[in-house]
Protein backbone atom coordinates (compact mmCIF):
# COMPACT_ATOMS: atom_id res chain seq x y z
CA UNK A 1 0.00 0.00 0.00
CA UNK A 2 2.77 1.98 0.73
CA UNK A 3 4.43 1.72 -2.56
CA UNK A 4 1.02 2.22 -4.37
CA UNK A 5 1.10 5.87 -2.57
CA UNK A 6 4.65 7.14 -3.08
CA UNK A 7 3.69 5.89 -6.74
CA UNK A 8 0.43 8.03 -6.87
CA UNK A 9 2.58 10.58 -5.43
CA UNK A 10 5.23 10.30 -7.85
CA UNK A 11 2.57 10.95 -10.80
CA UNK A 12 0.88 13.86 -9.10
CA UNK A 13 4.31 15.48 -9.01
CA UNK A 14 4.77 14.75 -12.29
CA UNK A 15 1.54 16.40 -13.60
CA UNK A 16 2.08 19.23 -11.50
CA UNK A 17 5.35 20.07 -13.12
CA UNK A 18 3.76 19.28 -16.32
CA UNK A 19 1.41 21.77 -15.76
CA UNK A 20 3.75 24.42 -14.34
CA UNK A 21 5.90 24.19 -17.40
CA UNK A 22 3.29 24.57 -19.77
CA UNK A 23 2.01 27.88 -17.66
CA UNK A 24 5.56 29.29 -17.65
CA UNK A 25 6.04 28.25 -21.40
CA UNK A 26 2.86 29.45 -22.66
CA UNK A 27 3.84 33.14 -20.98
CA UNK A 28 7.15 33.33 -22.94
CA UNK A 29 5.41 31.65 -26.09
CA UNK A 30 1.94 32.18 -26.42
CA UNK A 31 1.16 30.24 -29.49
CA UNK A 32 2.51 26.74 -27.74
CA UNK A 33 -1.36 25.46 -27.62
CA UNK A 34 -1.86 25.97 -30.66
CA UNK A 35 1.99 24.90 -32.09
CA UNK A 36 1.03 21.50 -30.42
CA UNK A 37 -2.12 21.08 -31.24
CA UNK A 38 -1.22 21.60 -35.32
CA UNK A 39 1.80 19.22 -35.16
CA UNK A 40 -0.29 16.19 -32.78
CA UNK A 41 -3.74 17.22 -35.34
CA UNK A 42 -1.71 17.00 -38.80
CA UNK A 43 0.55 13.57 -37.55
CA UNK A 44 -2.86 12.41 -36.60
CA UNK A 45 -4.41 13.10 -39.86
CA UNK A 46 -1.48 12.07 -41.85
CA UNK A 47 -1.48 8.48 -40.54
CA UNK A 48 -5.10 7.79 -40.51
CA UNK A 49 -5.13 8.96 -44.07
CA UNK A 50 -2.75 6.15 -45.16
CA UNK A 51 -4.73 3.62 -42.43
CA UNK A 52 -7.93 4.12 -45.04
CA UNK A 53 -5.64 3.71 -48.15
CA UNK A 54 -4.40 1.11 -47.03
CA UNK A 55 -7.28 -0.97 -45.46
CA UNK A 56 -6.97 -0.78 -42.07
CA UNK A 57 -8.22 2.49 -40.68
CA UNK A 58 -8.51 0.76 -37.08
CA UNK A 59 -4.92 -0.22 -36.41
CA UNK A 60 -3.87 2.84 -38.18
CA UNK A 61 -5.96 5.17 -36.01
CA UNK A 62 -4.40 3.47 -32.96
CA UNK A 63 -1.30 4.12 -34.80
CA UNK A 64 -2.11 7.64 -35.55
CA UNK A 65 -3.31 8.71 -31.95
CA UNK A 66 0.22 7.75 -30.45
CA UNK A 67 2.46 9.44 -32.98
CA UNK A 68 0.44 13.07 -32.86
CA UNK A 69 0.57 12.61 -29.37
CA UNK A 70 4.44 11.96 -29.75
CA UNK A 71 4.57 14.83 -32.22
CA UNK A 72 2.61 17.08 -29.63
CA UNK A 73 4.51 16.55 -26.23
CA UNK A 74 7.87 16.54 -28.83
CA UNK A 75 6.91 20.78 -29.80
CA UNK A 76 6.09 20.97 -26.36
CA UNK A 77 9.40 19.80 -25.21
CA UNK A 78 11.75 21.81 -27.47
CA UNK A 79 9.55 24.85 -26.87
CA UNK A 80 9.48 24.46 -23.40
CA UNK A 81 13.17 24.30 -23.11
CA UNK A 82 13.64 27.71 -25.68
CA UNK A 83 11.39 29.08 -23.33
CA UNK A 84 12.99 28.39 -19.95
CA UNK A 85 16.33 29.35 -21.53
CA UNK A 86 15.15 32.81 -22.81
CA UNK A 87 13.72 33.38 -19.01
CA UNK A 88 16.94 32.99 -17.61
CA UNK A 89 19.01 34.62 -19.93
CA UNK A 90 20.70 37.84 -19.44
CA UNK A 91 20.23 37.21 -15.26
CA UNK A 92 22.92 36.85 -12.81
CA UNK A 93 23.95 33.54 -12.65
CA UNK A 94 22.46 32.50 -15.40
CA UNK A 95 25.10 30.40 -16.94
CA UNK A 96 26.41 28.51 -13.37
CA UNK A 97 22.51 27.62 -13.35
CA UNK A 98 22.06 25.85 -16.50
CA UNK A 99 25.28 23.99 -15.68
CA UNK A 100 23.62 22.27 -12.69
CA UNK A 101 21.93 20.54 -15.21
CA UNK A 102 24.70 18.95 -16.45
CA UNK A 103 24.75 15.13 -16.00
CA UNK A 104 26.78 12.77 -13.88
CA UNK A 105 30.05 13.39 -13.48
CA UNK A 106 30.38 16.66 -13.64
CA UNK A 107 31.21 19.18 -10.25
CA UNK A 108 29.91 22.80 -10.55
CA UNK A 109 31.39 25.60 -8.79
CA UNK A 110 29.55 28.76 -9.52
CA UNK A 111 31.35 32.25 -9.54
CA UNK A 112 35.10 30.73 -8.94
CA UNK A 113 35.76 34.95 -9.60
CA UNK A 114 33.30 37.57 -9.60
CA UNK A 115 33.88 41.38 -10.22
CA UNK A 116 31.40 44.67 -8.82
CA UNK A 117 29.81 44.68 -11.82
CA UNK A 118 29.04 41.00 -11.83
CA UNK A 119 30.61 39.89 -14.11
CA UNK A 120 32.05 35.88 -13.23
CA UNK A 121 33.61 32.75 -14.56
CA UNK A 122 32.23 29.27 -13.05
CA UNK A 123 34.41 26.04 -12.89
CA UNK A 124 33.09 22.85 -13.81
CA UNK A 125 35.28 19.76 -13.43
CA UNK A 126 34.48 16.45 -15.54
CA UNK A 127 36.87 14.17 -17.75
CA UNK A 128 37.59 16.67 -19.68
CA UNK A 129 39.39 18.61 -17.46
CA UNK A 130 38.49 22.12 -16.06
CA UNK A 131 36.12 24.18 -17.87
CA UNK A 132 35.79 28.14 -16.93
CA UNK A 133 33.14 29.47 -17.98
CA UNK A 134 32.85 33.37 -17.93
CA UNK A 135 29.34 35.21 -18.29
CA UNK A 136 28.90 38.88 -18.71
CA UNK A 137 30.05 41.86 -20.53
CA UNK A 138 32.23 40.87 -23.63
CA UNK A 139 34.40 43.81 -23.20
CA UNK A 140 35.56 42.86 -19.68
CA UNK A 141 35.00 39.52 -18.86
CA UNK A 142 38.05 37.99 -21.26
CA UNK A 143 40.65 39.56 -18.99
CA UNK A 144 38.72 38.24 -15.92
CA UNK A 145 38.73 34.46 -17.53
CA UNK A 146 42.18 34.64 -18.50
CA UNK A 147 43.58 35.48 -14.72
CA UNK A 148 41.11 32.66 -13.20
CA UNK A 149 42.68 30.47 -15.81
CA UNK A 150 46.58 31.44 -14.91
CA UNK A 151 45.53 30.95 -11.62
CA UNK A 152 43.58 27.50 -11.68
CA UNK A 153 46.63 26.18 -13.78
CA UNK A 154 48.66 26.47 -10.77
CA UNK A 155 47.08 23.82 -8.97
CA UNK A 156 45.61 21.22 -12.02
CA UNK A 157 49.06 20.27 -13.02
CA UNK A 158 48.68 18.32 -16.53
CA UNK A 159 45.09 18.75 -16.57
CA UNK A 160 43.76 20.16 -19.52
CA UNK A 161 41.89 23.63 -18.70
CA UNK A 162 39.42 24.94 -21.69
CA UNK A 163 37.60 28.32 -21.44
CA UNK A 164 34.06 29.85 -22.92
CA UNK A 165 32.76 32.74 -23.06
CA UNK A 166 28.99 32.34 -22.85
CA UNK A 167 27.16 34.82 -25.30
CA UNK A 168 25.99 35.17 -28.77
CA UNK A 169 28.67 37.30 -30.71
CA UNK A 170 31.36 35.41 -32.51
CA UNK A 171 33.29 32.87 -30.89
CA UNK A 172 31.16 32.73 -27.77
CA UNK A 173 28.71 29.75 -27.23
CA UNK A 174 24.82 30.86 -26.68
CA UNK A 175 23.16 29.81 -23.61
CA UNK A 176 21.31 27.34 -24.59
CA UNK A 177 24.30 25.41 -26.31
CA UNK A 178 26.62 25.38 -23.41
CA UNK A 179 25.85 22.32 -21.85
CA UNK A 180 25.96 20.80 -25.08
CA UNK A 181 29.32 22.56 -25.78
CA UNK A 182 30.64 21.26 -22.38
CA UNK A 183 29.48 17.67 -23.02
CA UNK A 184 31.44 17.49 -26.29
CA UNK A 185 34.87 17.94 -25.09
CA UNK A 186 37.01 15.21 -25.12
CA UNK A 187 37.55 12.65 -21.82
CA UNK A 188 41.04 13.45 -21.35
CA UNK A 189 40.62 12.60 -17.53
CA UNK A 190 40.11 8.63 -15.80
CA UNK A 191 37.32 9.01 -12.97
CA UNK A 192 39.87 8.67 -10.32
CA UNK A 193 41.40 11.81 -11.77
CA UNK A 194 39.10 13.86 -11.49
CA UNK A 195 38.15 13.34 -8.01
CA UNK A 196 41.98 14.37 -7.66
CA UNK A 197 41.24 16.96 -9.41
CA UNK A 198 38.42 18.31 -7.55
CA UNK A 199 40.14 18.07 -4.47
CA UNK A 200 43.01 20.07 -5.69
CA UNK A 201 40.78 22.96 -6.71
CA UNK A 202 38.16 23.03 -3.80
CA UNK A 203 40.75 24.99 -1.94
CA UNK A 204 40.07 27.70 -4.35
CA UNK A 205 36.52 27.94 -3.53
CA UNK A 206 34.25 30.30 -4.55
CA UNK A 207 32.09 33.64 -4.28
CA UNK A 208 28.31 33.69 -3.92
CA UNK A 209 26.19 35.20 -6.38
CA UNK A 210 22.53 35.22 -6.50
CA UNK A 211 21.01 32.74 -9.07
CA UNK A 212 18.03 33.29 -11.59
CA UNK A 213 14.88 32.73 -9.91
CA UNK A 214 12.95 31.41 -13.64
CA UNK A 215 12.02 27.84 -13.75
CA UNK A 216 15.27 26.60 -15.68
CA UNK A 217 15.04 23.15 -18.12
CA UNK A 218 15.59 20.62 -15.53
CA UNK A 219 12.39 18.38 -16.71
CA UNK A 220 13.07 19.49 -20.65
CA UNK A 221 15.48 16.60 -21.99
CA UNK A 222 18.15 18.16 -19.31
CA UNK A 223 18.96 15.74 -16.77
CA UNK A 224 20.22 17.05 -13.19
CA UNK A 225 23.49 17.21 -12.49
CA UNK A 226 25.62 18.39 -9.35
CA UNK A 227 26.62 21.46 -7.87
CA UNK A 228 29.19 22.31 -4.81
Amino acid sequence: MARKGRKGSNRAGRARQLIATYRMTRQMDPRIGLLMAAAGLGVFAVVLALGFLFGHPVYFGFLALMLGTFAALLVFSRRAERAAYSQVEGQVGAAAAVLNTLRRGWTVTPAVAVTKNQDAVHRAVGRPGVVLIAEGAASRVGNLLAAEKRRTARFVGDAPVYDVIVGNDDGQVPLRKLNRHVMKLPRNLKPGQVTELNNRLRALGSTNIPMPKGPLPKNVRLPRGKMR
